[in-house]
Parts: C-alpha cells; structure tokens; sequence
C-alpha cells in the first residue's frame, strides 16, 4: 500500500478590480452665456435641453456642479472637448475631472 496523497489543483482566477470612475465637473464662471453652457452639455453630453438647463443653473448657483461619472480616460476626454468647445469661442467655459470617492 502506498501513502500517496493527491491534492486538488486549484485554479487561481486573477481579480480584476473596476476602473476607478472620475466625475465632470463644470466650473462656473461669470462670462459663458447660459445658452452656450446648455448647447455644450447637451452636444458633449447628450443631455436633454431639461437636464442640462438644470445642471447649468446648479453650477451657476453653487459654483460647481457634477456633469456626469466616466471611467478616466472618458472623462478627460468630454472635459476637454467641452472646455475646448467654450475656448474656441472665446469664453472661459471650463470642465475638470477628479476621482469619486
């Protein structure tokens, strides 16, 4: 008789973590037209002429407002494509990023 043991194989599956998800941020400022800040929510965006009217106001009353979650690198992208949209027409239209926490 022989002592050997058999041990089961294990298959080690690797953990794949979610991408870490960043907000938009539009910062507000005291020279964009209202009207010009709702067309680029809504173009970059695609938000109803409802939401972005909404996120707009929120902005221009408490100084920021979040726009919308991405995975980092979309959100980067949006944030620049909105502020570029405000800066080639001369206004100081400005969106960041930052980690949700």
């Amino acid at each position: 008789m022989s002592d050997v043991v058999t041990k089961p194989r294990v298959k080690v599956k690797p953990k794949t973590e979610r991408p870490r998800l960043h907000k938009v941020i539009l910062v507000n400022d005291d020279y964009t037209p209202r009207e010009f800040v709702v067309t680029v929510l809504k173009g970059e965006f695609r938000m109803s002429e409802e939401q972005a009217y909404h996120v707009m106001i929120t902005a221009h009353r408490r100084g920021v407002c979040v726009v919308a979650v991405f995975t980092k690198d979309i959100a980067e992208t949006k944030a620049t494509r909105a502020t570029e949209a405000g800066r080639a027409k001369g206004y100081p239209l400005q969106f960041t990023t930052e980690p949700e926490e």
